[in-house]
């Protein structure tokens, strides 16, 4: 029937719902150098920022990557490489003027060496190595100030009281939803292909997604939050 055809013509054909938008993604995780060879670095591949990115892209928006992993190679992204916290925080602000939707995937190291050694620590030279800790820059809590043309949708990988926590994270962050994974369940952590979790609105909705390939939830993630960005200006 027409009717069965067009549905599984809808079905095969890519959404364009975000076609004049411009959407701003992280990925990866942070690394904070403790000498010109070493750092404090995190488990994050960066899949699914990535794969965010692509989602975004081929439904039509202007997207700006910025990762700390080589990104995937695919026409009209804008891919920035940045290591630490810092980096990513400038070339972040700058994106964000005209942004619709903010998409912090990264995993931004907590804490970061005091000190950076200018020159390479050497074993021989030493017995122990004591590296203190600073708390870092706060990218998210930064980069949302000021910014109610943007929706800010973040991301928390906790290993215990899931909703509590994500929903204190949003809370504390100003975000309008969040995504939380317990990443004590097995592959479903950092660096795995697949993902599940929940999402959390602002307005206290919530959505909960099975476990599935990141690609895929990266579609869920936005048929959940497009329909619920601003209108675009003009």
């Amino acid at each position: 029937p027409p009717a069965a055809l067009l549905a599984a013509l809808e079905g095969a054909l890519p959404r364009r719902d975000l076609e004049g938008r411009r959407v701003v993604v992280t990925a990866g995780g942070t690394r904070e150098p403790i000498d010109p060879v070493r750092y404090i670095g995190n488990y994050s591949s960066g899949k699914m920022g990535h794969a965010l990115a692509l989602a975004a892209r081929q439904r039509g928006a202007q997207v700006s990557l910025v990762t700390t992993v080589a990104a995937p190679d695919h026409p009209g992204l804008e891919v920035q490489l940045v290591e630490t916290a810092e980096e990513m925080l400038a070339a972040l602000r700058p994106l964000l003027a005209d942004a619709d939707l903010l998409v912090m995937a990264a995993a931004v190291a907590d804490f970061r060496p005091a000190r950076r050694e200018p020159a390479k620590i050497r074993r021989e030279e030493r017995e122990r190595l004591v590296v203190e800790l600073e708390r870092n820059v706060d990218v998210l809590a930064e980069l949302v100030r000021g910014q109610e043309h943007l929706f800010r949708l973040g991301f928390a990988a906790e290993d215990l009281d899931l909703d509590a926590r994500a929903r204190a994270k949003l809370e504390r962050k100003g975000l309008d939803a969040i995504f939380a994974n317990d990443i004590s369940q097995p592959g479903i952590g950092l660096g795995a292909d697949d993902n599940a979790g929940v999402l959390l609105f602002r307005d206290g909705s919530r959505a909960e997604f099975e476990r599935m390939p990141k690609r895929m939830l990266a579609e869920r993630l936005l048929d959940a939050v497009v329909p619920r960005l601003p209108p675009r200006r003009r």
